[in-house]
């Protein structure tokens, strides 16, 4: 009796999409709901049916689950770390970006697959009628398992085994559609003025009021579009006398937000702005922008993975991540996961922000060199007085002062930059920690030898004394003597594409 009670539900779910019976009868899609969520939904008085409403973060690396409860609010029922999602932080816009979607999504039965071939997926919606006004394109973006994404946000698979039996029985209980709310971080004021000066930024502030809408009332707000913008919990005005239809490239008809909704939002709207005003005369750093890098991952699954990365999520360095090596994962990892890395070819192709280390060489050791007096001679010092060819200081291979701004540049740029050097000097802006100066010091010209020698200085010396020895497993391409030092965390062995060249 319970099978024929499942099918029929399927089948009045389906409608006339046949295919969805099995969204019952598959045997992954039909996994009961584990019983430490059923006790959790006791005790924070929910039923099992109650409709579900799920948050995503990328920065952050979460999900959130919320639930219905008994008092008619939505409350938090679980947080999940994400174990791989791809793109940068920003919204998707075209197919082929590699990014996941931001913002408001409606996900019916339809649109669950429980024959995905990434264990169990649902597709988020994308594009919604916003995203379609503004010509955006893409199909397929998935919250699935497999820890694998071109797009998608995705998760283990005893993660969405989890998360679809929760969507299943929200449908059951006779929810149409939950709503999927995707961010690029959680909308804080800090957040904000981290990225205050991302071009993206606009579009935030306007998904920031759903956002808002939610926190301030804890019900899944009503999501319209028009003249290519999100409306949030539209209602027909006093006056009218029907409801407003919204076109997401038309005119905003008529419409009232309600007033108890509206005050709170502005409120809260008002004390964010506040804080956010004082972040900023405070000083807060501009997050900076990681172009190539791409997605990120939860802290807890990169500390599982060796060189693993959280890339543009947030996460812990050094001890911490060691740390939470010892914790448990939430699911299986695969093991062809392929943590966050630097999309090299992107980060060569693109302009650097920065000037390349080589220009700068040469005027910072003249600059060395005009200290010299207060060094001790070098062998090549004592050998040239001994052969009567003078002091370093007066040899003519030495540029006088003012003609080192001239001749400096003149070198750089009669020297050209290989493909090698430009990728080179791109991964050093992803190692954390990385001394730039060290670089320099080691691929600097070395000055020519004419009649007298050039004396070497001390902090050269030094400095090439107690450089770290090569990480045998980050190379440019060159052999062992030109691996680039420290890069191992950004570096990988093979390619994006070559791990995830399928097309879902």
């Amino acid at each position: 009796m319970a099978s024929v009670a499942l099918m029929t539900a399927s089948i009045l779910l389906a409608g006339c999409d046949t295919d969805q019976v099995s969204l019952a009868t598959n045997a992954k899609a039909n996994q009961p709901v584990p019983p430490k969520l059923l006790a959790a939904m006791v005790e924070k008085n929910m039923d099992l049916q109650s409709p579900i409403l799920v948050r995503l973060f990328k920065q952050e690396a979460e999900l959130e689950v919320w639930k219905q409860a008994r008092n008619g609010q939505f409350a938090l029922l679980k947080t999940y770390p994400i174990c791989r999602w791809s793109g940068d932080l920003g919204p998707k816009v075209r197919e082929g970006d590699r990014q996941a979607p931001e913002g408001f999504y409606s996900i019916n039965p339809s649109q669950m697959n429980p024959q995905s071939a990434y264990y169990l997926s649902f597709n988020t919606g994308y594009p919604n009628a916003f995203d379609k006004a503004l010509g955006r394109t893409g199909s397929q973006l998935m919250v699935h398992g497999d820890c694998s994404s071109r797009g998608c946000y995705a998760m283990t698979d005893e993660q969405i085994a989890e998360i679809y039996s929760l969507g299943r029985e929200s449908f059951f209980g006779g929810q149409k559609a939950f709503q999927l709310q995707a961010y690029p971080f959680k909308m804080t004021p800090v957040n904000m003025a981290k990225h205050r000066n991302n071009p993206n930024m606009p579009f935030w502030k306007m998904i920031k009021e759903g956002y808002d809408h939610f926190e301030v009332t804890r019900q899944e707000p009503k999501v319209d579009f028009c003249e290519r913008k999100y409306v949030f919990d539209a209602a027909k005005a006093p006056d009218a006398k029907r409801d407003p239809v919204f076109d997401a490239s038309a005119k905003c008809p008529a419409y009232v937000i309600p007033e108890e909704i509206a005050s709170a939002v502005r409120e809260k709207d008002a004390r964010d702005q506040a804080e956010y005003a004082k972040l900023v005369s405070r000083g807060t750093p501009v997050a900076r922008m990681n172009t190539g890098i791409d997605g990120g991952m939860n802290k807890i699954f990169a500390a599982k993975i060796p060189e693993g990365s959280t890339g543009l999520s947030e996460g812990a360095e050094g001890t911490t991540l060691q740390m939470l090596a010892m914790a448990k994962a939430p699911g299986t990892i695969p093991g062809h996961v392929n943590p966050p890395k630097p999309n090299l070819d992107a980060v060569a192709a693109s302009p650097q922000d920065e000037p390349v280390v080589a220009v700068s060489t040469p005027a910072a050791n003249t600059r060395v060199a005009a200290a010299a007096p207060t060094e001790k001679s070098g062998f090549f010092s004592n050998l040239g007085r001994k052969m009567g060819m003078g002091s370093a200081e007066t040899t003519a291979t030495t540029p006088p002062p003012q003609a080192t701004a001239s001749v400096a540049p003149a070198t750089a740029s009669t020297t050209p930059t290989t493909a090698a050097s430009r990728l080179k000097a791109a991964v050093t802006r992803f190692v954390p920690g990385h001394d730039k100066s060290k670089d320099a010091a080691k691929d600097a010209p070395k000055p020519a030898v004419a009649a007298k020698p050039v004396e070497p200085t001390k902090p050269d010396t030094r400095l090439a004394a107690t450089r770290p020895a090569l990480k045998p497993s980050v190379s440019d391409g060159a052999g062992e003597a030109t691996q680039i030092m420290g890069a191992a965390p950004v570096v990988q062995s093979n390619s994006f594409d070559s791990r995830f060249g399928a097309v879902k």
